[in-house]
């Protein structure tokens, strides 16, 4: 006679915790987790964060024309994230260009 069948139950949760247990610490990575949410979905297909050192935030971006408008919007972006993030982590962005080639292939 075989063992009685467990009910089934969603693995959502298990596997958020598992992969919040696997995140590599630091602001770099919560800065990442948040990203979307506090740039928009327009800017984050466009700008990655790909460094964090000192409140400094390195963003790459998909073009120069892309780097530039973050430049010009800073300020309400560093706002964004810090209220995402609930704390004051971001003091400035420095944002970079890569070739376009580059970006369609996802080498960041």
């Amino acid at each position: 006679m075989s063992p009685p069948r467990r009910e089934l139950r969603r693995a959502g949760p298990g596997i958020r915790g598992f992969a919040d247990r696997l995140a590599p610490p630091g602001t770099l990575a919560t800065v990442q987790a948040v990203w979307e949410q506090a740039a928009g979905p327009a800017v984050a297909a466009q700008a990655t964060p790909t460094g964090e050192a000192g409140g400094v935030l390195t963003v790459t971006c998909s073009s120069a024309v892309w780097a530039q408008e973050l430049e010009l919007m800073s300020v309400a972006l560093i706002g964004r994230l810090n209220e995402a993030l609930g704390e004051d982590r971001i003091e400035s962005l420095r944002c970079q260009s890569v070739p376009s080639r580059r970006w369609s292939e996802g080498d960041l």
